[in-house]
């Protein structure tokens, strides 16, 4: 068993006693792989599910770019659109729809970056669907754009500045382009940037440039805690 595992005797007597504290969770998920049993955990915060305190944080940061978007002449947006179409099944958070220029935009949402492979690869298929998408909705397309939100945070720009060629590829465009582009779409865009004011109630929050990766010196801690928790639980729970 432990040589399936790839851990030690030792480690292995450790687990069956019950004694997990110092066992890595990567021990611990290659054990339960070795003895085909799927390891979960649940991780709470102040006697509450994680999960609750992520979703608020996607609403807040929801809410604000809705706000934004609603202040804007010209469109229109649904949020939370679900789509099937083949055996692609998914949810957009905000489609937004500019009648005079016919121009679409998908908006992906991020209150954390984990898995920035997964989020490209999801945000391309979602764009190649577009106009599929806003097909049924009686809207035909010229311009499609792609824009990822990700929420300003110290831990956010460290992950974006880890990953900046493959992200700079993926998504050419930053916060300035996409407020003029906004302003006046012309062209497909593909654009990454920082929503500054997540959880702020002002109707035109700063829409942070990409290239601004340095982490804030005085952020505050409860900032800087929900970033690790929202990690953390992405990470148990994949």
């Amino acid at each position: 068993m432990s040589k399936k595992a790839g851990v030690s005797i030792w480690l292995i007597r450790k687990i069956e006693r019950g004694q997990l504290d110092g066992v890595r969770v990567g021990s611990l998920r290659r054990v339960g792989k070795a003895l085909e049993v799927h390891v979960a955990m649940d991780v709470r915060w102040r006697g509450s599910e994680l999960d609750r305190l992520l979703n608020a944080r996607h609403s807040a940061l929801h809410e604000s770019v809705a706000r934004y978007f609603s202040s804007l002449p010209g469109w229109v947006f649904e949020p939370e659109v679900s789509f099937a179409i083949y055996r692609d099944r998914g949810i957009i958070d905000i489609l937004a729809w500019h009648g005079q220029r016919q121009a679409l935009l998908l908006i992906e949402l991020k209150t954390a970056v984990i898995d920035v492979q997964e989020t490209v690869g999801t945000l391309d298929r979602k764009r190649r669907l577009a106009r599929q998408i806003a097909a049924g909705r009686g809207w035909r397309p010229r311009i499609v754009g792609a824009w990822l939100v990700i929420a300003d945070s110290a831990t956010n720009r460290r992950r974006v500045a880890a990953h900046r060629e493959m992200l700079r590829a993926a998504f050419p465009a930053d916060g300035r382009t996409v407020r003029r582009w906004l302003r006046e779409p012309g062209e497909d865009v593909r654009a990454l940037s920082f929503w500054s004011e997540a959880r702020s109630t002002a109707s035109n929050p700063r829409i942070a440039p990409r290239q601004r990766v340095r982490a804030r010196p005085h952020e505050r801690g409860s900032d800087v805690l929900g970033d690790r928790k929202a990690a953390l639980s992405a990470s148990l729970r994949r």
